[in-house]
């Protein structure tokens, strides 16, 4: 393995640490890439030019565009990620998601089975499952796509340019339209028309009579 990662570096890959790098199938690289310390590479891996893979990452038989950078204890399996993409640190990529150019999927993000568009924003904390969304979709924190009604796995689709508020939860299968807003806290379970803001939470209430078991 290090004779392999060696080899490798004389060909121009930039290996931190030739000691600490696991290569358990065939990994081919680009020009000027990057591998931190404890990356482990499974399958058929390709990296583009100027790939930056962080540390203690984990990528099997995935393709990763030019200018991306990988963050540290991020997992890419059976997956094709774009040009200029920034996924992690902590993200969790599964198979079958093709990640579009120049998108942002941040820390503690899940993905899933699903084609995410250019220029998309799912920076903390969300899943996404089984949906197909278009360019300069923005998640605020703690999106959930919520694909499984119990007995099959439904597909969630949406259009360009719209925005979903943090903690809200899309219940598929539903279509958000082009450039709508979801309200953080939302519960989506029917189509959003395009252009408009929907909100859909229970209205807060105060009990001003309220005397907690605690203060007695």
């Amino acid at each position: 393995m290090k004779e392999y990662a060696e080899k490798m570096i004389s060909e121009g890959v930039t290996i931190f640490d030739s000691n600490r790098i696991d290569i358990r199938g065939n990994l081919t690289c680009g020009k000027n890439v990057v591998i931190d310390i404890n990356v482990i590479f499974e399958g058929d891996v390709i990296l583009g030019d100027d790939v930056l893979i962080g540390a203690n990452c984990i990528i099997n038989n995935s393709f990763i565009g030019n200018n991306s950078n990988i963050k540290p204890f991020s997992m890419i399996e059976d997956s094709l990620i774009g040009e200029s993409v920034f996924i992690g640190p902590y993200a969790r990529i599964r198979p079958g998601t093709n990640i579009g150019a120049k998108s942002q999927i941040g820390n503690f993000v899940e993905i899933k089975n699903s084609n995410i568009g250019e220029g998309c924003q799912i920076n903390h904390l969300s899943f996404v499952g089984d949906a197909d969304i278009a360019k300069k979709v923005i998640m605020g924190a703690g999106v959930i796509t919520c694909n499984h009604d119990g007995v099959k796995i439904n597909r969630m689709i949406i259009d360009q340019g719209a925005y979903i508020g943090s903690g809200s939860n899309l219940v598929a299968p539903v279509k958000i339209k082009k450039n709508s807003t979801i309200g953080a806290g939302s519960t989506i379970t029917e189509d959003v028309p395009k252009d408009t803001l929907t909100i859909a939470r229970s209205k807060q209430v105060t009990i001003k009579s309220w005397k907690s078991r605690r203060a007695k």
